[in-house]
């Protein structure tokens, strides 16, 4: 809490006693915890300020991290605090010492005390129905432009990202040249060996690298990969341009790790940013709670 915000919440409670309110309608109408209603209740005005100059002095648990964080900021106004989380996280190769909840709240303040406004982007999809484990994976390709440690040159790389419909368990795979069919099986195979098994049913866009043409409702799959789909033996759903929530989820899957993994990232060589990128997988895409299933990310 700032000074500013907490003299007016200060002030707002001794309001709210005036006019006779108890603590649980004060904390109702302030949108408070007990605890923290509790704490600032009896205060006068004097002991409130020395409450809060004892607050702004006290050692933060990122304190430590305050001038790389606040360079991030800055060089990076549109960062959220979930990647700047996950950059100490890489930093340290552990637990930082506070949770991404805490380190939410500081850059907040940060951002605050700097004058540093955030970007906000909106969610374009909702949660669809999950369909059973094993049955379905969606597939799709993007490109990111990304610097390298001269921050002037800048390098275009392609992307072929999959997620299991049920548990969200991701796998990402870059390239540094745009992708050929055979790029494509060779990634399914890697993906069918991270996620340890092969779904019934794969989601896809009509990709020219996968798709040869659709007559009158017929799909026509280019030569390589209608040999590779009848080796495996998984069944192929083609997104329609009319029907994009039907591949929600790995649009949203693409969108996040060009977003969360890749953006503001050095590139060095394509072995060391695909090897980052696994590492990045298990640390937070596939390592944390899925916003909307509220559970942890497993195979299948």
């Amino acid at each position: 809490m700032n000074k500013e915000d907490g003299y007016k919440m200060h002030m707002k409670i001794q309001q709210l006693k005036e006019i006779g309110l108890n603590k649980s309608q004060i904390a109702r109408r302030l949108n408070i915890s007990r605890p923290t209603l509790n704490k600032y209740y009896d205060l006068n005005t004097e002991e409130f300020k020395e409450v809060l100059q004892s607050m702004s002095t006290r050692t933060k648990k990122a304190d430590k991290y305050h001038d790389k964080i606040l360079n991030w900021l800055k060089e990076h106004p549109d960062i959220s605090a979930s990647q700047i989380y996950d950059w100490i996280e890489e930093q340290l190769n552990g637990y930082p010492g506070f949770t991404e909840s805490t380190l939410r709240n500081y850059i907040r303040d940060l951002r605050k005390e700097h004058n540093i406004p955030k970007t906000k982007h909106p969610r374009i999809y909702e949660a669809v129905e999950d369909p059973p484990m094993g049955q379905q994976m969606q597939v799709d390709m993007g490109e990111k432009w990304v610097y390298k440690a001269d921050k002037i040159t800048r390098v275009k790389l392609y992307l072929i990202a999959f997620v299991l419909s049920h548990s969200r368990y991701k796998y990402v795979e870059w390239f540094d040249r745009p992708l050929t069919t055979a790029d494509v099986v060779a990634a399914h195979e890697n993906a069918f060996e991270y996620f340890e098994g092969i779904p019934e049913e794969a989601v896809y866009d009509q990709d020219s690298l996968i798709l040869y043409s659709e007559n009158y409702g017929d799909l026509i799959y280019t030569h390589q990969f209608a040999s590779y789909r009848l080796e495996r033996k998984f069944r192929v759903y083609m997104c329609r341009a009319a029907d994009p929530e039907s591949k929600g989820r790995i649009e949203n899957v693409v969108g996040y790790v060009k977003n969360n993994f890749a953006a503001h990232r050095t590139f060095i060589n394509l072995e060391k940013w695909n090897e980052d990128c696994l590492k990045w997988l298990e640390r937070r895409a596939n390592g944390k709670i899925y916003g909307t299933t509220k559970k942890y990310q497993l195979r299948y």
